[in-house]
């Protein structure tokens, strides 16, 4: 399978090491809005061709799957883009900006019968399985809370506190909170309540958000841009809980008895980044002929996004683009 990538930042290096590790898929092309970065880029990672424009990767028919690396703000455009153009698509998250526009995105896909996908690492990863799996065994008995923080000191980085660029704590990094307390407890929520600080651009710097679900359970998550936090997830069950340690990619998983003793370690899988993971289940999804991954699911895609729409109007904010 040839990848060709749409833009060349660090995400996009990130999947590009992670392909040259896997025999079954090609690092094929790369584009970039210099030709200069495309050339140094291709050089690095051994790729057959460099773009200095988005719209002549999208014009080589040769690419077997586009992987959208760009800012939030550019997801959606260029999704569509590459969808009508005729190419599977392997879209960054957080997936778009807003509903709307992933909305607009599935609609695409499904119009084209086109494979769409959100890279949402961590709900591919084998990780996924084996705390569904604790959890299904009943190790821990009934979930009534998950807790989750997420933090790195990632404030200087443009593109995180530009509204136009959709920026904020909430699309890049509590995205991965919320997928966690969705793989765990579903999405039949009652009710969200969240807090945020600002950043000096009006964006959110850092925040806390609370679900309370109709079964009473309930997910309370902390994120922030301004300093590194232990990253741990805290699954809390009647019998028992479990921690996982560093949600945005688990390092170990400890299941513990209601005294706190604990009853296992489990140590996922070695991984060449953990990107392999969404590149596999594409290849094989279109394959298969399939517009959606079974780890992420348009439906799944979708209810994240309604959820982030619902905490940033809960905080007031509205990127410049939109209506």
């Amino acid at each position: 399978m040839k990848v060709g990538i749409l833009g060349a930042g660090g995400i996009a290096g990130k999947l590009a090491e992670t392909i040259a590790s896997l025999p079954e898929v090609e690092n094929y092309a790369i584009a970039s809005r210099s030709l200069d970065k495309a050339k140094s880029f291709s050089e690095k990672f051994g790729m057959t061709k460099a773009y200095g424009s988005y719209e002549e990767l999208l014009s080589d028919p040769k690419v077997d799957l586009i992987y959208v690396a760009l800012p939030h703000s550019h997801h959606h455009e260029w999704t569509i883009k590459a969808l009508n153009a005729g190419h599977p698509v392997l879209c960054e998250k957080a997936f778009a900006a807003n509903a709307s526009q992933a909305e607009e995105m599935i609609l695409t896909a499904r119009k084209n019968n086109l494979l769409l996908a959100e890279a949402i690492w961590t709900r591919y990863m084998p990780s996924r399985k084996i705390i569904s799996d604790l959890i299904t065994a009943n190790e821990i008995g009934e979930v009534v809370c998950v807790d989750s923080n997420l933090g790195y000191k990632i404030d200087h980085v443009k593109r995180l506190v530009e509204p136009a660029l959709a920026g904020g704590c909430l699309l890049d990094l509590t995205v991965y909170s919320l997928n966690f307390s969705s793989m765990v407890l579903g999405n039949d929520i009652e009710k969200i309540d969240a807090h945020m600080i600002a950043t000096g651009t009006g964006v959110d710097g850092q925040n806390s958000v609370t679900l309370t679900y109709k079964n009473k359970a309930m997910a309370t998550m902390f994120s922030t841009m301004y300093a590194h936090t232990d990253r741990r997830g805290l699954i809390t069950g009647r019998d028992g809980y479990i921690v996982v340690e560093n949600i945005n990619d688990p390092s170990r998983i400890i299941v513990y008895d209601a005294g706190g003793n604990v009853k296992k370690e489990i140590l996922p899988p070695k991984q060449i980044t953990g990107y392999e993971y969404q590149v596999l289940s594409c290849k094989k999804a279109i394959e298969e002929g399939k517009i959606e991954c079974p780890e992420m699911p348009h439906s799944e895609s979708l209810e994240i996004m309604r959820q982030m729409d619902k905490i940033r109007e809960i905080f007031g904010i509205k990127f410049p683009f939109e209506k």
